[in-house]
């Protein structure tokens, strides 16, 4: 069965892609928008206190396929295939492809080339901007926004360790959908981490365990390694060293460093146990 998270299709309207493995009542080819807000919801439902499946970033594009006339239109991110619901404010037709992207964890875009200048937006890992030139200190986007140059980078500059990438974010408040310094769930953190280091990443953790790496023997998951992926139902931790793991979590309501044991035995007393340990090479 198609996984709805990944298959945009409803009874009534389905992606032209999928005619002749779906059942709808009409299938529509969709048209490409680009995200213009610097994070923008993308949830289950046509409405504004609707769960938060996930997030789009600035830069991100979108195939829409229906807008339903009261401010949201339903589609599928491009880059990891996620389904659901965007503010119809946030699409913008695409202008010119991304050149650059934020490579801090978060930062500020300002209308001109002075820090004293109140931000047009706030901009946070891995949004995607059209940088025209430089001008001193700054980046110039052909949005008119001026970004500070420590915190750009060219699309193909990739982190040397996503795991240094994920210890970035410690302190980063918990939440449900969130991929981003101003909140991460679990999964979210593992998607930031390993698109900065240049690995296309799945959404959900189950998607990341189904798909990422190599399952660990037991003798292997014995001596654990930096960059080694923990997955428990619903939950993934990213391992630091022999002893510790880097993840967010609903526990601390942030992204934390724990030790692994304790954080094993804590979860286990929740009443989850581990389900796989996954190396990426």
């Amino acid at each position: 069965m198609d996984d709805p998270r990944l298959t945009p299709a409803r009874p009534d309207l389905a992606a032209q892609y999928l005619e002749g493995r779906v059942r709808a009542a009409r299938f529509v080819a969709g048209e490409e928008f680009e995200i213009a807000d610097g994070i923008a919801p993308l949830r289950s439902e046509p409405f504004s206190n609707a769960m938060l499946s996930t997030q789009a970033l600035k830069g991100e594009s979108a195939i829409i396929y229906d807008r339903n006339g009261e401010g949201w239109a339903w589609g599928q991110l491009k880059r990891d295939g996620y389904v659901g619901w965007l503010p119809d404010r946030t699409l913008v037709t695409p202008a010119a492809a991304p050149t650059h992207k934020v490579t801090a964890t978060s930062t500020f875009a300002f209308p001109g080339p002075s820090i004293k200048l109140v931000p047009a937006d706030t901009l946070v890992m891995g949004a995607m901007l059209s940088v025209l030139r430089e001008d001193g200190a700054f980046a110039v986007t052909r949005d008119g926004w001026y970004l500070p140059l420590p915190h750009v980078g060219r699309l193909d500059r990739h982190e040397p360790d996503f795991v240094a990438v994920a210890e970035r974010f410690v302190g980063t408040p918990y939440l449900w959908g969130g991929k981003s310094s101003l909140g991460a769930d679990c999964s979210g953190l593992v998607q930031i981490s390993l698109n900065a280091a240049g690995i296309e990443c799945p959404r959900d953790s189950d998607m990341q365990r189904d798909n990422l790496g190599r399952v660990l023997d037991p003798a292997e998951s014995r001596k654990l390694q930096r960059g080694d992926l923990m997955f428990w139902n619903g939950h993934v931790a990213i391992v630091r060293d022999a002893d510790t793991i880097v993840h967010a979590n609903a526990y601390h309501m942030a992204t934390a460093i724990e030790n692994t044991n304790d954080a094993i035995a804590r979860i286990k007393a929740a009443g989850s146990e581990i389900t796989a340990i996954k190396r990426l090479t």
